[in-house]
């Protein structure tokens, strides 16, 4: 078995101060995935017994960035998708292993007014012809912030969040898209009914006291491992960030 972890940090140091190693030491993961770590390079030194480490940073400072921490060492590493205009943010590392392609990914988002909406589109359809061309090689395991409910049942207020960033139909469509292309939401997969199931909530309006959320983090999975996936969760009462970690437990061959 492999166990993979993602969170969305929302700024690696800061997290570090509100419980990071607690989960981390409790989890136990093979791999952790971690998105939004708003660092540059040489602002924070860790040593993880048992891990190797890889980065990708954002130019603009204090903005975006990802990382993994890995038992298993990869085969080969990359940063970006081989996109300028999508590759400067810090926002895709993938790990080659002997099975699968793990892609790490902190989706931009479209921000109010949708000002970056038709960048978003244009991102979307650019990272999934890179997903697409990694599994002529082999199986891939995408995680992490994709920045989108894709359904009604993904988040608590859906009437009124119809044009808000992550939830408009342009978004949800793309996310679609990557379902028809053979990738299987690995949450949905195992639990296609459960509600009340969020991996963000707003820091205001006490909405995590309330479960007023958004399920916006995902490990989505080449159809070829659908079959191999034992779990999918929601670490929900993981705190320290707006976000909560989710896993994927997977045979390995």
């Amino acid at each position: 078995m492999t166990k993979l972890v993602s969170w969305n940090v929302n700024g690696l140091r800061s997290c570090i101060g509100k419980g990071f190693w607690d989960f981390f030491k409790e989890v136990d993961a093979d791999i952790f995935c971690v998105q939004e770590t708003k660092l540059q390079e040489g602002q924070l030194e860790l040593e993880i017994e048992g891990y190797e480490h890889y980065w990708n940073y954002a130019v603009k400072k204090g903005y975006s960035g990802t990382a993994i921490f890995t038992k298993i060492k990869p085969v080969s590493s990359s940063c970006g998708i081989g996109i300028e205009e999508h590759d400067n943010e810090g926002r895709v590392i993938t790990l080659e292993f002997e099975e699968f392609f793990l892609v790490n990914v902190y989706t931009p988002n479209s921000k109010r007014e949708l000002e970056r909406l038709e960048y978003r589109m244009k991102w979307e359809d650019d990272f999934r012809e890179y997903l697409k061309q990694l599994e002529q090689t082999k199986p891939v395991i995408i995680c992490g912030d994709m920045n989108v409910a894709h359904q009604e049942i993904d988040l608590k207020n859906p009437r009124s969040n119809k044009r808000s960033a992550g939830f408009t139909m342009e978004e949800r469509e793309k996310f679609s898209q990557l379902l028809e292309h053979g990738f299987v939401d690995t949450f949905r997969m195992l639990y296609p009914d459960k509600t009340g199931a969020y991996t963000w909530w707003s820091y205001m309006f006490k909405s995590r006291e309330k479960n007023a959320g958004w399920r916006i983090d995902y490990f989505c999975v080449s159809g070829a491992l659908k079959d191999r996936i034992e779990a999918a969760e929601i670490y929900s009462d993981t705190m320290g960030s707006d976000h909560c970690p989710v896993g994927l437990t997977i045979k390995c061959e």
